[in-house]
């Protein structure tokens, strides 16, 4: 190559920022000695072979996307009902997280209920996949291995082989030959994902590809690897807890706010189809400070359980601690109850951890907080068989919440007797069946607590 058609250039490995000269810091992102040289060829005129005809909106014929079954129900869950044809769809996760587990599992099923699935690792042998694929189980005879890290090998399998499924584990060791830098650099990462994008979109293939993350927690390139996808998917874990956590933080094509949770075992994940049931399997009643609390995770409503544990300081500054909720909203609940209570915690440490290490952002687990920080102030239990729900306000009222009917169908379906909520909610369920169970609307705080707790004088 001559030097009149190289280019040389430093490009942070985190987000894709460019630059002349080498930088310590990058200006972008902020990452320290990020910047890594890579030579990047000229751009040269290029000829279109189809220009697509220029049409007014309402001339367009639109067809909806045909989408099919993983044969996983938390994957489908997660991507929307399903894969849509000519989708990219990019896992991320930490490593040993089960990312590869998973699509292999996904591939031998869609192989022998969809179609051909060419599997490509740029990491493993062909022999140890197939160790792998003996302990899950996953011998599709539709499921071809491919061992290849050169881009252009790749698509000529693809010409080839013609599946409707293609998996690349992981897109960080893939490279472009016509492109100097090596694999995993940000020219590579971003050139290889718009070469399999355009297969994608022209064929209707639909590639997932792995990726990995970085010490951050985000998925390794620059941050137009995510736009350029149609579906971003994140594992999660709790290292001291056997599940997984799928999450989808972009999906084109469904809801980002629904997560798949999955059981990792000797044979692979597990789905957990009732996770309602596991997070509440080790619950010990009638102890103070436990609370159970009915969240939701996009359209699944989830039974969790709320811990709380207070005591007297030993230091100058007390603690708040918590494990699985927002500890800005521990420092509203604790001021409101301060405030409208008259409990005084200037001297109390407090703890807060959701069991399961499954993570709260829902605004209608203030009621169940602060349920469980006064039954552990005043060591008095709420009962086994109740569930509390609501939003509050900073004037210490009970605001309604989304979701409550969804809540209260979990919540009867779990045996519960009695449930707490928001006197607005209470009111627009009145129509529905829920048998037995007692619905206690309250207006406000001072009030939840006397109905929760039995207490007279709050601020004892």
């Amino acid at each position: 190559m001559s030097s009149k058609n190289k280019k040389t250039s430093f490009i942070c490995q985190a987000c894709g920022y460019s630059t002349v000269k080498w930088l310590g810091r990058c200006p972008d992102c902020g990452g320290w000695s990020s910047f890594q040289e890579e030579i990047i060829n000229k751009s040269t005129s290029k000829s279109f072979s189809e220009v697509s005809k220029l049409l007014p909106i309402g001339n367009i014929e639109v067809k909806e996307g045909n989408r099919f079954s993983t044969g996983i129900t938390e994957l489908d869950r997660v991507l929307g009902g399903g894969i849509v044809d000519g989708s990219l769809i990019i896992v991320g996760g930490e490593p040993g997280i089960g990312k590869s587990t998973l699509l292999l599992q996904a591939a031998n099923t869609c192989g022998n209920d969809v179609g051909t699935v060419l599997y490509v690792s740029g990491e493993e042998s062909r022999e140890q996949i197939k160790l792998r694929a003996n302990r899950l189980g996953s011998l599709s005879s539709n499921l071809y291995i491919l061992s290849e890290t050169d881009l252009n090998v790749i698509i000529e399998a693809i010409n080839k082989l013609s599946p409707k499924i293609l998996i690349v584990d992981s897109i960080q060791t893939i490279y472009h030959p016509d492109l100097t830098s090596p694999p995993g650099t940000v020219s590579q990462i971003r050139d290889c994902t718009y070469e399999l994008m355009k297969i994608a979109k022209s064929s209707g293939l639909v590639i997932f590809l792995v990726g990995h993350v970085t010490k951050q927690g985000i998925i390794a390139g620059p941050k137009l690897l995510e736009h350029m996808v149609d579906t971003v998917l994140y594992f999660e874990e709790n290292s001291q807890q056997p599940y997984r956590i799928l999450r989808s933080v972009k999906n084109r094509f469904g809801s980002t706010n629904e997560l798949g949770i999955f059981e990792m075992t000797s044979e692979g994940l597990k789905e957990v189809l009732n996770p309602s049931e596991v997070f509440l399997s080790e619950r010990t009643s009638d102890f103070p400070g436990t609370v159970v609390f009915p969240t939701m995770e996009g359209t699944r409503p989830l039974l969790v359980e709320i811990q709380a544990l207070t005591g007297y300081s030993t230091y100058a500054q007390p603690r708040r601690s918590v494990n699985g909720i927002d500890l800005n909203r521990l420092f509203l609940v604790l001021a409101v109850l301060e405030k409208r209570i008259g409990l005084r915690f200037g001297n109390i440490d407090v703890y807060i951890n959701v069991v399961g290490g499954m993570r709260v952002d829902d605004p209608a687990a203030d009621l169940a907080i602060a349920c469980a920080i006064c039954s552990s102030f005043w060591d008095r239990t709420v009962s086994s068989q109740s569930v509390v729900f609501g939003e509050i306000g900073l004037t210490g009222e009970i605001r309604n919440v989304l979701h409550s009917d969804r809540r209260l169908s979990e919540v009867y379906k779990m045996g519960f007797h009695r449930c707490v909520l928001p006197e607005k909610n209470h009111l627009n369920t009145v129509k529905e069946n829920y048998g037995t169970m007692i619905l206690s609307g309250v207006r406000s705080l001072e009030e939840a607590l006397r109905v929760i707790l039995g207490v007279e004088k709050l601020n004892s």
